[in-house]
């Protein structure tokens, strides 16, 4: 079982080793949060959430851990359960990260965690709701810096191709994203996170607003087989002579909330723009604005 085990979990695992006895939720998200920053290859992405750093992944892989029997649960605590030795499953390099952890915060509580992760990383602590309680006005000017200044009217197009949920989440935050549409046939992806229902709560809980237009999408089948750049031309061709006529009630629409919310963003999967039929429709939603919107894409 051990062999077989996600990396990934083998570190959250092993970090719950490492602090033995009961550790708070919060508490572990702000030190898997430090320990993820000083790995050569993170496991985990975090994004500014209520309480500050967080990662939708990795506690929806707290819940899988708990289910498989690696954990137990009481109130808002977790520990590990087992004798396993999951630290040394880890590389030598993650290994002497995981003690180099202890060394530095193994004393500290929930509260001077907070505190520090706020001090040294004010992105995360923009959208937290109790950062008048760690910070004193010198930090909260830090916080204020680095809250992402959004000018202007923008509608931008992102994939999510090689990002994981809380690296796009925190690309439309610096972006000053308040709507994200998500322009797939089917909202369904086999990456954790960009199906429609965990995207559109991830969203959600950030204040970014979700809304599903799978009318502009192209249907699956079209989609295979397009091994060349022609091959994509000629389906983004069929598109814009098919579907983008067919559906400009629905891309008026769109445009309305767009022009509301000022600041949107186009979604699908693929990094590039010309390999994405977004670029297409985003083209087309520039004949339907009544003010002045800009057109930008976002290589992730």
């Amino acid at each position: 079982m051990v062999n077989t085990m996600y990396y990934r979990r083998k570190i959250v695992l092993a970090l719950l080793e490492a602090f033995p006895g009961k550790m708070e939720r919060l508490k572990f998200q702000k030190l898997l949060f430090l320990l993820n920053i000083h790995l050569k290859s993170p496991v985990y992405h975090f994004l500014p959430y209520k309480y500050g750093c967080f990662s939708f992944q990795a506690n929806a892989e707290f819940l899988t851990l708990e289910k498989k029997g690696f954990i137990s649960t009481e109130g808002s605590s977790w520990s590990v359960n087992g004798n396993d030795s999951w630290l040394n499953t880890l590389t030598e390099d993650d290994r002497r990260q995981v003690k180099r952890l202890v060394h530095d915060f193994g004393t500290y509580t929930t509260d001077e965690l907070i505190k520090y992760t706020y001090e040294h990383f004010p992105f995360y602590a923009i959208r937290s709701t109790i950062v008048n309680k760690y910070l004193d006005t010198e930090g909260m000017k830090k916080v204020k810096a680095a809250t992402p200044k959004a000018v202007g009217s923008v509608l931008f197009t992102l994939g999510y191709e090689g990002l994981s949920l809380e690296q796009y989440i925190n690309l439309l935050l610096r972006n000053g994203v308040k709507m994200l549409f998500d322009v797939r046939k089917n909202a369904l992806s086999m990456k954790y996170g960009f199906s429609k229902r965990t995207l559109q709560t991830a969203c959600e809980n950030v204040s970014i607003s979700y809304e599903h237009c799978p009318d502009v999408g192209i249907v699956s089948d079209k989609r295979k087989n397009l091994h060349t750049q022609a091959d994509y031309d000629a389906l983004f061709a069929e598109y814009r002579a098919t579907v983008l006529p067919q559906t400009i009630r629905v891309q008026i629409e769109m445009c309305k909330k767009i022009e509301k919310s000022e600041r949107a963003a186009l979604l699908c999967f693929e990094k590039k723009p010309m390999m994405c039929h977004r670029t297409h429709l985003a083209n087309s939603l520039m004949h339907h604005f009544t003010s002045p919107v800009r057109l930008h894409h976002i290589h992730g």
